[in-house]
């Protein structure tokens, strides 16, 4: 008779269902986070990248996602520990003026981003012969529905559906059929250009890996959700797979514009012009696969923008707020939502607007917000007082602190770089 092993038993059985339940149940802000910072922006990033300079810039993926895993942890840590989000922390032990010119940074940051993801619901569309004219306003309509109208739980659970339109980049990859031996040597192996053009690309991809919106979004996420010190170890699976997921979506953008674009010599300027550029090459299939991130990707950042900048900005100064809370209650929050989606679709409507502009503009603050933002962070985290046992370690500080040295170095470069008009 076979004897039964100790993982066989009821109550081991039990145990394991518990834990994965407790796994899946944990599933939602970092993910989230992490794949709405592939938006219409980073996919242009990503794909332009690719087409400009094949596998050249796949070894900065493996850096993005150390990066993005260790800067989530730490705002999910705090989040669970303090049971507050950063920008009311931001004003606790800072000060008033530090989080006021916080919030207004962040809010035109976020309002300019907001508006790119809008332009890009328009360009995905347009791939499928649907007017911007019609797109753009069902996007606006649809995504302040499932906002205003949903709770916590319900949100979330439709985030990471949208989430799930990232897989066609991965289809989209393989049907262009890479050399992987090369894709896998590029990935290991740095490769370094001297020209302004690719140094201005490499700080770009780091850059947009860390979006200042992610740290509130996902402090305020955990807060929102009641995650406490001991779900923390749940958490960091969901950091860590949303890490990775996001990353692995941008190595397959650049493999798939690298294997593709790249020997023909097409040159693009988004992420529109990517997926009309596969057409011819690659096939309809591909494009529409291309198409159809673009748009997912626009819509999820559509949604996350402005739920962000209206969490951050009512936590700052002390309003209520929260998805679970009614109009009355929370009529701040809920206004400031709607008005950040509804201007932000407007503009795009506008005939003969430059979107470019608005889009520089954008970069230049988020890339002044940053650093700031992170030096802010690392402060708090290592707070005794404030973090207690979970404050970060001697070694995890020294690692971030490098970090946001180099963000802030490879910032200085980039904003000098646009003041010059260099690249």
């Amino acid at each position: 008779m076979k004897k039964s092993s100790p993982t066989d038993t009821p109550v081991a059985t039990a145990d394991n269902k518990k834990r994965w339940l407790l796994i899946l149940g944990a599933m939602g802000p970092g993910i989230v986070a992490a794949m709405a910072g592939n938006d219409a922006g980073g996919i242009a990033a990503y794909s332009i990248a690719g087409a400009s300079y094949g596998y050249g810039t796949l070894w900065t993926i493996p850096i993005m996602m150390i990066m993005l895993i260790l800067v989530q942890e730490t705002c999910m840590r705090m989040g669970a520990v303090t049971g507050k989000g950063l920008s009311s922390l931001i004003r606790e032990n800072f000060g008033i003026r530090l989080a006021a010119f916080a919030m207004f940074t962040l809010f035109l940051a976020n309002f300019g981003t907001a508006v790119s993801q809008f332009a890009g619901v328009a360009a995905g569309m347009e791939l499928f012969g649907v007017s911007k004219y019609i797109s753009v306003p069902v996007a606006a309509v649809a995504v302040w529905l499932l906002v205003i109208g949903g709770s916590y739980k319900s949100v979330q659970r439709i985030f990471l559906l949208i989430a799930c339109v990232f897989a066609t980049y991965v289809v989209a990859a393989f049907m262009s059929h890479p050399n992987w031996g090369q894709v896998a040597t590029s990935t290991i192996i740095p490769h370094f250009e001297t020209s302004p053009a690719f140094i201005s690309l490499i700080m770009a991809a780091i850059g947009t890996t860390i979006a200042p919106w992610m740290l509130f979004f996902t402090q305020n996420n955990i807060v929102d959700k009641g995650v406490t010190t001991k779900d923390i170890f749940y958490q960091r699976i969901d950091i860590t797979s949303g890490g990775i997921v996001a990353c692995a979506v941008a190595w397959f953008i650049i493999i798939t514009t690298g294997t593709v674009l790249y020997p023909q010599g097409i040159v693009i300027a988004d992420a529109a012009d990517a997926a009309n550029a596969l057409a011819p090459v690659a096939g309809a299939y591909a494009q529409k696969l291309f198409g159809i991130g673009l748009v997912g990707a626009s819509l999820l950042a559509c949604c996350v923008l402005p739920l962000t900048t209206s969490y951050a900005i009512c936590e700052a100064f002390g309003w209520e707020h929260g998805l679970d809370r009614k109009w009355r209650e929370a009529p701040t929050f809920k206004t400031m939502y709607t008005a950040i989606v509804a201007f932000s679709a407007a503009l795009v409507l506008i005939p003969g607007l430059d979107l470019i502009w608005i889009i520089m503009i954008t970069q230049v603050m988020n890339g002044a917000l940053l650093p700031i933002l992170l030096v802010f962070t690392l402060k708090l985290a290592g707070d005794k007082h404030l973090m207690g046992t979970h404050r970060n370690s001697k070694g995890l500080t020294v690692v971030l602190w490098v970090m946001v040295v180099v963000v802030t170095v490879l910032t200085i470069a980039m904003l000098a770089m646009q003041a010059l008009g260099i690249g």
